[in-house]
């Protein structure tokens, strides 16, 4: 499979390892819980800012359908597809969000079936869920290509694949050139890999992604932008002195 072309200087190793103390020093999302246990908050800021979750998961149709969820970050989406009856498993990377997770459902009465997993090496059999649903995750592996893979590998036959990644170019990546990358010879994709949320993060134009994807059928994608990825999200903590409040 095909991918963007690769960022040079990171050993996938330690990168990964990178990523990992990166989401479990600040779980994503964690600056929407107004207090320790305040999922509600979290959820509501969730889906006002990306209000096209709900019908890109399809949550509502999921009943009785085996999903897996990887990448479940701190449980908003994973708890919706338990509400709506889904059989769901989750994954993700960061133990501590996977103890968020948990202690969501748990609060709101539910027996999760989580786990902490690399998602290029899923711990599941082939043919095992009817969809694979990951928003916002893949693009942080190191091989995303290999995530792909894996979650196809998973997929029972005529299942759905449904997954997020980063535009490429978009105007965040362009933000962050201006910021990092035009006075220091950086191109977008490096300043996006340097300093987009964890390290190495990765954007995608829609060919790169259709290659990506070679071998699923029915292949659909809808590019959104939303004003609230640049005007409405609180700014994690590198970004919060006066200077990139004004900006």
């Amino acid at each position: 499979m095909a991918q963007a072309s690769p960022i040079r200087g990171f050993n996938d190793d330690v990168l990964k390892e990178s990523v990992r103390d990166f989401w479990n020093a600040d779980p994503c999302g964690a600056r929407y819980l107004q207090d320790g246990d305040d999922f509600e908050a979290h959820a509501r800021t969730r889906y006002e800012l990306e209000p096209y979750i709900h019908e890109f998961a399809g949550f509502a149709r999921s009943a009785g359908q085996r999903v897996l969820e990887v990448g479940v970050g701190m449980g908003a989406d994973y708890l919706e597809w338990l509400k709506a009856g889904a059989r769901v498993s989750g994954v993700d990377f960061s133990s501590a969000s996977v103890e968020r997770a948990k202690h969501r459902c748990e609060m709101a009465g539910y027996e999760p079936d989580l786990r902490v997993c690399d998602a290029e090496h899923l711990p599941f059999p082939d043919n095992t869920f009817d969809i694979v649903y990951s928003y916002g995750v893949m693009h942080h592996s190191p091989d995303t290509p290999q995530c792909i893979r894996e979650a196809r590998r998973v997929l029972r036959p005529g299942g759905a694949l449904r997954i997020m990644i980063y535009h490429h170019l978009s105007l965040t990546g362009l933000m962050l050139w201006l910021r990092y990358g035009f006075l220091r010879g950086k191109s977008v994709r490096r300043s996006v890999h340097d300093h987009l949320e964890s390290p190495g993060t990765k954007s995608y134009t829609r060919k790169e992604a259709r290659s990506m994807l070679q071998g699923f059928d029915q292949i659909k994608f809808q590019q959104v932008f939303s004003p609230g990825d640049l005007l409405l999200n609180e700014p994690s903590a590198r970004f919060q002195n006066f200077t990139y409040r004004i900006i």
